[in-house]
């Protein structure tokens, strides 16, 4: 499947300067900031610099080198989130959406890293 991907989507915006942010991290192939609605006290959006749509699009298209660094960022915004296990915290909870069932808000991959409290049950219904 292909995917079209749409570059003027929020995170598109932020990532070409449009729109400014508050980056938590930060790395040669990926960026952190904090979510505008935050649903747990610590609720970070972790995202690709590379134009993916979905979690899909990013392991089919992104280079090896992207993916290591997206899925390494995402580990060490744990740690500074104070969140990692490894690290002391209490962990965390990590979700992506992916296409129209999921509710996917965003066309741009991105994971939503929650923790700092209880997180709950996995789904509501």
């Amino acid at each position: 499947m292909t995917y079209a991907y749409d570059d003027q989507n929020i995170f598109a915006k932020i990532l070409r300067g449009d729109i400014p942010s508050t980056p938590v991290y930060e790395s040669a192939h990926t960026i952190a900031f904090p979510d505008i609605s935050p649903q747990k006290r610590h609720h970070i959006l972790v995202i690709p610099k590379g134009p993916y749509r979905c979690y899909d699009h990013f392991v089919q298209a992104a280079s090896d080198a992207e993916q290591l660094d997206f899925f390494r960022a995402v580990g060490a915004v744990a740690k500074l989130m104070g969140v990692s296990e490894a690290h002391g915290g209490n962990g965390y909870r990590l979700i992506t959406n992916s296409g129209p069932d999921s509710l996917q808000e965003v066309p741009h991959f991105h994971v939503h890293l929650l923790g700092g409290e209880l997180c709950g049950p996995l789904t509501a219904g």
